[in-house]
């Protein structure tokens, strides 16, 4: 085990958009960890695996368990595909999977996307089902990427991901706090479909909007804020009380799609506490909403904050990246989720190894 190894981190997010690939090295410096991420990309899904991804929720069990192969397998071609066409050579897999299932209250997790298919596919030893362990230990399983915001990001005061879903982390004394805030890519996207449009690029179709205060009202007193302690939000919360209410077309599109950002900034806003001077590193594919960050900024500098967006392939890849790190701490056998974070009994070393050779 070298620290010098290429390590392949891979994430696919509930937004759809496609499956995030970044070949990284980490080494141990001192007390702290240096990275490098030497390529990136996406691999955008097309119609057909947006289909069956979005469809995935509602199979059979050999249904699923069979696209759960299947998944996987796709995930291992495209990681050969990328390899030979960039000349690289990972000698770990980090497969986050895609996620299908998430209850922690009733103890189960489900990312798809078998880490013994990558392995065999690809050859190469891959890590996966990183949260299940967690969750087994009374945790939420999630977010767990505040791991690598406290070892490789530990400049800024707040770490915040404009993911399918918000979330957040920071460190209060000597541990570290993170949780889910809202719905957020999850929510612009699939209004964002209804003109036609993968995403809202930049922002545009919300800088056409107006506020709709009733919409703002109905979102910010949902059910699924009313959870105390360690919270994570999956599909299941998101389709039962969130959906519905955007969906109400009688509200003009641009209209609803600027209200999401504005509810976005305001939940986001409503966890920070006073911190004058402070930053906050912003990723996730929401940093390229200008609207959005615009939004944000403003509700936070009332904290004392100020947004930052670091480079585009940090914004881009900053998940894929933690997670490499996540399995290269699986394999030295280190605590890669916070008991602090999740809610579990404790802190745990998450991840089934899958060899491929």
């Amino acid at each position: 085990m070298s620290d010098n190894q290429l390590i392949a981190g891979i994430m696919s997010g509930t937004s759809l958009d496609g499956l995030d690939v970044a070949f990284c090295r980490f080494a141990q410096s001192g007390s702290g960890i240096t990275f490098s991420l030497e390529h990136a990309e996406t691999v955008s899904y097309d119609s057909e695996w947006k289909e069956k991804l979005r469809g995935a929720y509602d199979l059979d069990g050999a249904s699923l368990m069979s696209l759960h192969a299947e998944f996987g397998r796709y995930v291992g071609h495209q990681l050969n595909r990328i390899e030979e066409e960039r000349g690289l050579s990972a000698s770990l897999v980090a497969s986050h999977g895609h996620t299908v299932f998430h209850r922690p209250d009733k103890g189960f997790t489900f990312q798809m996307g078998s880490g013994a298919s990558i392995a065999a596919t690809t050859g190469t030893d891959t890590v996966c089902d990183f949260r299940t362990t967690d969750v087994a230990l009374g945790g939420q399983g999630a977010p767990l990427v505040p791991i690598g915001d406290r070892l490789l990001f530990g400049g800024h005061r707040f770490c915040l991901n404009l993911g399918g879903i918000a979330n957040i982390s920071f460190e209060q004394g000597d541990e570290v706090l993170a949780f889910d805030i809202c719905p957020a890519n999850m929510a612009l996207n699939l209004l964002a479909s209804e003109a036609g449009m993968e995403y809202d690029a930049e922002g545009k179709l919300a800088m056409d909007g107006k506020g709709n205060e009733p919409l703002l009202r109905k979102l910010g007193n949902l059910n699924m804020y009313r959870k105390t302690g360690p919270v994570s939000f999956g599909r299941e919360s998101f389709d039962a009380e969130f959906k519905p209410l955007i969906l109400d077309k009688t509200i003009p599109l641009n209209d609803r799609i600027r209200t999401v950002c504005d509810h976005v900034a305001e939940r986001i806003a409503a966890v920070l506490f006073k911190a004058p001077g402070t930053t906050m590193l912003t990723t996730g594919g929401g940093a390229f909403n200008c609207y959005l960050v615009e939004a944000i900024e403003e509700q936070v500098s009332k904290h004392g904050i100020h947004v930052v967006v670091p480079d585009p392939i940090i914004v881009s890849f900053k998940e894929a990246l933690i997670f490499a790190l996540l399995g290269w701490l699986r394999q030295r056998e280190e605590v890669n989720a916070f008991a602090s974070v999740t809610g579990a009994k404790h802190n745990s070393i998450g991840g089934c190894v899958y060899l491929g050779a």
